[in-house]
């Protein structure tokens, strides 16, 4: 018998079960290429009606077309956990009144030009649990 502890490793989940993670989660991050670079910013979500609606302290005119958001809970003490990567076309909510109401649901850390909601319409939607 064996006293050699197992190794982790990573399975992938379902889509629906990738979705469900990201759906009970509220820490991200956005991430995105802006002059050949990786850019990655701290966001807080919600999922709403087949959409991932973020706030996230970037300057509007920066996001992309396409963005990839990224969220994960990992214990490091036990090396468990889950991580969940969704990419697709993104858009910055620009009507007043819907934006007003993100600000209200999510909170946010910056508040002025680098307060900005991004809707994404997830195409992809990638899931691992780390066992």
């Amino acid at each position: 018998m064996s006293t050699t502890p197992a190794t982790p490793r990573m399975v992938e989940v379902s889509g629906a079960e990738a979705l469900w993670l990201l759906e009970g989660s509220s820490l991200g991050r956005l991430v995105y290429v802006r002059r050949d670079l990786p850019v990655v910013r701290p966001a807080r979500h919600l999922w709403e009606y087949g959409r991932l609606i973020a706030r996230t302290p970037v300057q509007g005119a920066s996001v992309p077309p396409t963005a990839t958001y990224h969220v994960d809970d990992v214990r490091a003490a036990t090396g468990t956990g889950w991580t969940v990567t969704t990419t697709g076309p993104a858009e910055v909510v620009t009507d007043a009144d819907e934006a007003a109401h993100y600000r209200r649901t999510i909170t946010g850390w910056t508040y002025g030009p680098h307060d900005t909601i991004v809707r994404i319409h997830p195409q992809t939607v990638i899931g691992f649990r780390l066992a």
